[in-house]
């Protein structure tokens, strides 16, 4: 254990023996000839006493030596040793989030059992929807990205820079093979392409970094834009000079924190240079002029870049807060197999706030009135490439409308799959401000649920199940209702 954790977990001993004998701090200073402010600094974790005044102390509380310096607590504190002992703090880099490790330390010491039950709550919570550590740190990651509203300069800063260094220009899509040329001329790079498709087993896999020689291993399932962007990825690494990274895309583990960060910036840097920022937003601020939606300028903007739709949604949701202020957005990634009737939500952002679409752990059925979802169902029928759609999304029941873009493709990976992205905007005076189109009454208007076991809307045609969580409400209602009559009955009496 470091060194500040012994000192921490000293400390809260100290306190609860001297809490439970009845004696205040300044009690303690008199019958052991300590001064107050230097227990005070023993019980913060500041100060660790030589074996003398830890025989003193012992001696004055009546408590055996060897159970003072032991690390061993007791079951009030036992938790918190265990997450003191843990990794959990060191990996989390808690400076990102404006969080000193000297702060949360404090709070433990000042306050043990709160703190106690806290940590009780979040591991029971955790086991109640096998919350993982790697869940932990994605959610970290992601919650990081909205604390920055999903833009981050310094990164955009470094992509100019790579940009001037390597001379290429941001007027015309990048090429793959442009990419390609600075990895094995700037940094030795050794790319075997075709791979990994001898294996059977690495199916959903689209590369392998050796660092040892420096070879990357590809697929030959990959498009030209997934194997942009996989370059782009090995350049910010290179790049950025990050060391502490991932080797596979995707992930298959990870062992720390910052793999899962650098893993981030790497997918950040890549999805900037492949769409530039003044490019798309001059492209965006001429489709949001417009009265009418312009569907066919839209889908030719997004088609202009070397980039999959998801990699589009995604440089959305980095240059809307940015350049627009618009930053009450969500982003949500679903999955589909054909004829499943299942939808699974495996990747979302919120901005600004929780939207109403959010990942759902208790096996609850989404509104199939989402484009989300209608896009998916679509595609699975007529077999496109790429299946778009627009919709304002009506949260009648929490008073909120979205404009939702969403774009649906076959997952090139898995057959008889498919993925669906979507950004829904929340409808604002700020949207109203900078979206002209808004009153097109060519975009369909729907009103939707979240689920449909607590969505209020009558006779849908789609509902897959009945609204119990709605109606579990209105029965509860119902029971305090006739409870409070009650009292009134014969509080009279």
């Amino acid at each position: 254990m470091e060194e500040d954790y012994i000192k921490l977990i000293f400390g809260l001993k100290l306190k609860q023996i001297r809490t439970e004998k009845n004696l205040s701090l300044f009690g303690l200073s008199k019958i052991s000839g300590l001064s107050k402010s230097y227990l005070n600094e023993i019980e913060n974790g500041k100060k660790y006493p030589k074996p003398d005044k830890i025989a003193s102390l012992a001696e004055v509380l009546n408590v055996p030596y060897d159970q003072m310096v032991s690390l061993k607590l007791d079951k009030n504190l036992a938790p918190i040793g265990n997450l003191l002992r843990s990794k959990i703090l060191k990996e989390i880099p808690l400076e990102l989030f404006g969080i000193k490790e000297s702060d949360l330390i404090d709070i433990v010491s000042n306050a043990p059992a709160k703190v106690n039950a806290f940590i009780n709550t979040i591991i029971e919570i955790a086991q109640h929807y096998n919350f993982s550590r790697e869940s932990f740190f994605l959610a970290s990651v992601r919650s990081f990205q909205e604390a920055n509203n999903n833009y981050f300069d310094d990164l955009e800063e470094q992509v100019l820079k790579f940009v001037e260094a390597y001379q290429i220009d941001f007027n015309k899509p990048i090429s793959s093979a442009e990419l390609k040329e600075i990895l094995e001329e700037e940094y030795s790079y050794t790319i075997v392409e075709s791979e990994l498709g001898k294996y059977e087993a690495l199916e959903n896999l689209r590369s392998v970094f050796v660092p040892k020689t420096k070879t990357l291993l590809l697929t030959d399932a990959i498009d030209e834009s997934q194997r942009a962007f996989i370059y782009a990825k090995e350049l910010a690494y290179n790049f950025l000079k990050i060391e502490e990274r991932l080797y596979t895309f995707p992930w298959i583990k990870f062992e720390t924190f910052d793999q899962v960060l650098n893993n981030f910036y790497a997918s950040y840097f890549a999805g900037a240079l492949i769409i530039p920022q003044k490019l798309i937003s001059d492209n965006l601020e001429e489709i949001f002029a417009k009265k009418k939606f312009d569907k066919s300028s839209f889908l030719r903007v997004m088609d202009s870049f070397n980039a999959s739709p998801e990699s589009f949604y995604q440089r959305l949701t980095n240059i809307l807060p940015k350049e627009f202020n618009i930053k009450n957005l969500f982003f949500l990634r679903f999955t589909h197999r054909t004829n499943s009737g299942k939808f699974h939500l495996n990747k979302e952002l919120h901005l600004s706030h929780q939207h109403s679409p959010r990942a759902n752990e208790i096996n609850e059925h989404y509104c199939r009135r989402w484009v989300s979802l209608k896009v998916l169902m679509d595609i699975s029928k007529n077999s496109k490439e790429h299946q778009f759609d627009i919709q304002i999304s009506n949260y009648e029941n929490e008073g909120n409308k979205y404009l939702v873009f969403s774009s649906a493709t076959k997952d090139p990976f898995k057959e008889g799959q498919y993925r669906s992205i979507s950004i829904g905007l929340l409808m604002n005076n700020q949207l109203e401000k900078k979206v002209n189109f808004l009153s097109d009454n060519t975009i369909k208007i729907e009103n939707v649920g979240v689920t449909c076991e607590r969505c209020v809307i009558e006779n849908c045609e789609v509902r897959q199940t009945p609204p119990i969580a709605i109606e579990k409400v209105k029965k509860n209602k119902q029971i305090e209702t006739i409870v409070e009559e009650l009292k009134l009955k014969f509080d009279k009496k």
